[in-house]
């Protein structure tokens, strides 16, 4: 906790002085209010945080957790076009120098038994190399052993761009969920999630999907880790779609029904 209040004193006293146009929240107000973050591309539908620090990318807008060394949440839309077959050469994992507390080092996955995982995969950033690019930084990853990375999580992303196909775009919102209870890997102690979670909200903002992953590969089908969204909000804390009238918020959160996401 103490490490946090350190985090976020930094970030409200950089922000005073500093303003970026390279992808850092652009000012004091944005990097804390989300009235102000909500207004930021088509993504009108910003999480809460935890962080007290939002940072808008390119191709995603993140919360960043310091006391955990990664994102508490990544935010984004995908759309149809945003998934190409596209052959761009993978480039290097890279530190996200915009992230003002500091953002771990890819340094420390070395030799650690486990993957550079992203939450906003590659895969749904091909509409333009700069977007691809930019999901190799470090703020967009999080330690995932192989087995789960290869397995039940990429069979979850590729069906999330499935669903983007058909319906066109689809809000997602992932991460790992953040305790202070968790293993640590490298120098800079970044966290080892146990929990793993994609929530969902499609365009027309008629139906929302929340699925909760253990940290582990499993073969069981997509459907046997759905939860109810607002289960998952006590588990990290976050409000996922606080922007949506508060009866229909009610109603989707609470719904584990898949009949109409064609699995």
């Amino acid at each position: 906790m103490y490490n946090v209040k350190i985090s976020i004193l930094i970030v409200l006293l950089v922000g005073l002085f500093s303003c970026r146009d390279n992808g850092v929240v652009q000012t004091l107000p944005e990097i804390i209010n989300n009235d102000v973050v909500n207004s930021v591309g088509e993504f009108d539908f910003l999480p809460s945080n935890t962080t007290g620090a939002v940072y808008r990318k390119r191709a995603y807008i993140l919360s960043y957790s310091e006391e955990h060394e990664q994102a508490e949440w990544i935010a984004y839309i995908l759309k149809a076009s945003d998934i190409k077959e596209v052959d761009f050469k993978r480039p290097y994992f890279e530190i996200d120098n915009n992230i003002l507390t500091g953002a771990a080092h890819w340094k420390n996955y070395k030799k650690s038994g486990y993957n550079k995982g992203h939450l906003c995969p590659a895969g749904d950033r091909r509409s333009n190399f700069k977007d691809y690019e930019e999901t190799f930084l470090t703020s967009n990853i999080t330690p995932q052993e192989y087995d789960f990375n290869a397995g039940i999580w990429n069979r979850l992303e590729q069906k999330v761009r499935y669903w983007a196909k058909k319906q066109d775009s689809i809000y997602v919102v992932t991460g790992g969920v953040l305790t202070d209870d968790l293993e640590t890997i490298g120098f800079e102690n970044v966290a080892v999630p146990k929990y793993f979670y994609k929530v969902l909200l499609s365009k027309d903002h008629k139906k929302m999907i929340g699925f909760l992953l253990p940290h582990q590969d499993s073969k069981k089908p997509l459907y046997s880790f759905i939860k109810p969204v607002d289960e998952i909000e006590k588990m990290t804390g976050v409000d996922f779609f606080p922007s949506l009238e508060d009866d229909l918020e009610s109603k989707l959160e609470s719904d584990t029904n898949y009949d109409n996401w064609d699995f």
